[in-house]
């Protein structure tokens, strides 16, 4: 296969692992599993269970274990055809998946920095105005005669 069709396949299916990464560790439809998993990976007794229930915690820890599953089920190999280019892929695939993840997240704090700016503004705009209106009143009140 040729370094750009390995390239194009290492990048897009990177895709899918920062998005399935991300929803189970962040987003609220997962919210209850990484509760219970966050709780388990500090009381469970053994180091293997801690450290089993803390991997649906970390994006970083799920995306090596989706970037296996992903690169094994797509049957993907970079730069050499054995196993060999079955881990270069993997670890390649899990890289770009979380500069991905990590641009998605910078992405994200942008976007609601910006939401509460607008927040702001508009609350400061409120303000002026209720304080313009009664000024515009006694301005009115005082161009009438007596």
């Amino acid at each position: 296969m040729p370094l750009s069709v390995q390239l194009t396949w290492l990048f897009v299916l990177a895709i899918p692992v920062a998005s399935v990464a991300w929803t189970v560790t962040h987003e609220e439809i997962f919210t209850e599993l990484r509760g219970f998993c966050s709780s388990k990976s500090q009381a469970c007794k053994t180091f293997v269970q801690r450290k089993f229930f803390y991997l649906f915690t970390c994006e970083y820890c799920f995306s090596h274990y989706v970037a296996a599953a992903v690169v094994g089920f797509a049957d993907y190999r970079l730069l050499l055809p054995d196993w060999r280019g079955f881990v270069l892929a993997w670890f390649s695939v899990v890289w770009v998946a979380n500069v991905y993840m990590s641009l998605f997240g910078r992405l994200r704090l942008d976007i609601n920095r910006e939401r509460v700016e607008m927040k702001v503004v508009e609350q400061v705009a409120e303000q002026q105005e209720s304080v313009a209106v009664p000024e515009k009143v006694k301005s009115f009140r005082g161009n009438r005669a007596p």
